[in-house]
């Protein structure tokens, strides 16, 4: 996507632009006058809209609620009035500000903030859609689009799925997302890695067993199929099953009904199944090593999970997901420059999503509170080497960062205020924001019934969330 420029001082939007344009940054300009009187006044397909000097008095409330469309973020260049001026929703969409001759290096993290804002945006666009059931499926990027585009057509639909995928993609996550979409999701979700269970204890773990049906059964055990009964069982590795189980679950599956190991009464169960695979199962079959009537069982509709490096629009999102599900869970907080963001797109990720949130666990470890460099990188992530835009940069967010904690732990205190006063309005957000989060904890994410604990509108709460960055899990 590009930028989206207007200014009415040419000189300025000339000297901005030509420096954008030399570093591979797209920008469409436009001067105020042929902007607004143009049919097309809302910008949403361009990443950001920078709203340079103007020779009329227009109000910089009246473009963002009329000219521009409520997920497109804005950068303001040059002497427009300060956002903090502007109400609470119009503030969040002006991401800052540039000077004309400003160094590529902020440009560049103007842009990064940018398209992290649109992503965060997306879930409450569609509110109302079977998305927001999938809004743990993080990023934007064309071939994502097409997966929640796929699962939103089977979503609602009782039929077997299979997912198809290299492993660390997100398989479980999808598998997870279909069953909280459909008709069962009052019912258990149950996975089961086929995988990772010995061959001589699947059946057990599969249909149960009873009393003394082998050595060490000392008592009755349900199976998962017993347990997801209603709701969803998700068989991932499925390529890794045995033969014989695959007749047994074969049966299992035309007939609706199995008997536990060691055991002669008959149970019903009601159960969609979900199945996934890193394997080429079709390969499998002219093997001889899958059976290919259960193929066709399972494969029934199937949704295919793109490579991290297929996908590699979505790393600033995913990693700022990632970063703030450390910081939830009580690792230090970290800030990561663009060009650490560029430098992990050249990554070729074998691990793909799981290796990239495992990175980014390992530095909240290694580098607590503080701003991610190319240099505090493992170095098979560097693909790029610092320069002097980085470090003068690094060293600013260092110490904004600096700033946000001392004053963070000062008022947490007992809420005492610091002898050098406290940023009130930073301080007043974060408690907002845990408040928000713990209502959506206690009412299993549903916006509506947190609206009514926190005692607001609805649509008041999808623009909160839409403010911090929350998505429901």
């Amino acid at each position: 996507m590009q930028l989206l420029y207007i200014d009415d001082d040419l000189d300025g939007q000339r000297q901005l632009s030509d420096r954008l344009m030399f570093a591979g940054i797209a920008c469409q300009t436009d001067n105020y006058v042929n902007w607004l009187q143009a049919d097309a006044g809302r910008s949403s397909e361009f990443l950001a809209v920078m709203l340079g000097h103007c020779n009329h008095p227009i109000d910089l409330d009246k473009l963002l609620e009329q000219r521009l469309d409520d997920v497109t973020p804005v950068i303001t260049v040059g002497d427009w009035v300060k956002p903090g001026t502007l109400s609470e929703p119009l503030q969040q969409r002006v991401l800052g500000g540039l000077v004309s001759d400003a160094l590529l290096s902020d440009v560049q993290y103007m842009l990064h903030r940018a398209q992290i804002f649109r992503e965060l945006s997306q879930p409450a666009e569609v509110a109302f859609g079977l998305e927001q059931a999938f809004s743990d499926l993080a990023g934007g990027s064309a071939v994502m689009n097409d997966v929640r585009g796929l699962m939103a057509q089977v979503a609602t639909r009782d039929v077997s799925v299979l997912i198809n995928g290299e492993s660390g993609t997100g398989k479980e996550v999808v598998a997870n997302c279909l069953h909280k979409a459909s008709a069962r999701s009052e019912g258990p979700f149950v996975p089961l890695n086929c995988g990772a269970i010995p061959s001589e204890l699947l059946e057990s773990e599969l249909f149960g067993h009873e009393k003394g049906a082998f050595t060490g059964a000392v008592s009755s055990r349900p199976g998962r199929f017993e347990l997801a009964d209603g709701g969803t069982l998700f068989l991932d590795e499925i390529g890794d099953m045995p033969l014989n189980m695959q007749v047994k679950l074969l049966r299992v599956i035309q007939e609706k009904c199995f008997e536990r190991v060691g055991g002669t009464k008959t149970i019903d169960c009601d159960v969609r199944i979900i199945a996934a695979t890193h394997k080429n199962l079709e390969e499998m079959i002219d093997e001889g090593k899958f059976r290919e009537d259960l193929y066709y069982r399972l494969n029934v509709f199937p949704i295919a999970m793109p490579a991290l490096r297929e996908r590699t629009d979505d790393i600033p999102t995913l990693t700022e997901l990632f970063i703030r599900r450390a910081e939830a869970e009580g690792f230090g907080r970290i800030k990561i420059m663009p060009a650490v963001i560029h430098s992990l797109q050249q990554h070729p990720w074998s691990g793909n999503v799981r290796e990239l949130a495992n990175l980014i666990e390992r530095l909240t470890i290694m580098h607590p509170d503080s701003v991610i460099s190319i240099s505090e990188l493992p170095e098979k992530f560097r693909y790029l080497e610092e320069d002097a835009g980085d470090i003068s940069l690094k060293a600013r967010l260092h110490e904004e960062c600096d700033h946000s904690l001392t004053d963070a732990s000062d008022a947490q205190v007992g809420h005492v205020l610091p002898e050098d006063g406290i940023d009130l309005k930073a301080y007043l957000e974060g408690i907002e924001q845990v408040l928000i989060e713990q209502a959506l904890d206690t009412t299993a994410n549903v916006v509506a019934r947190a609206a009514d604990k926190l005692q607001i509108r609805r649509t008041t709460l999808v623009e909160k969330m839409r403010k911090y960055g929350i998505q429901r899990k």
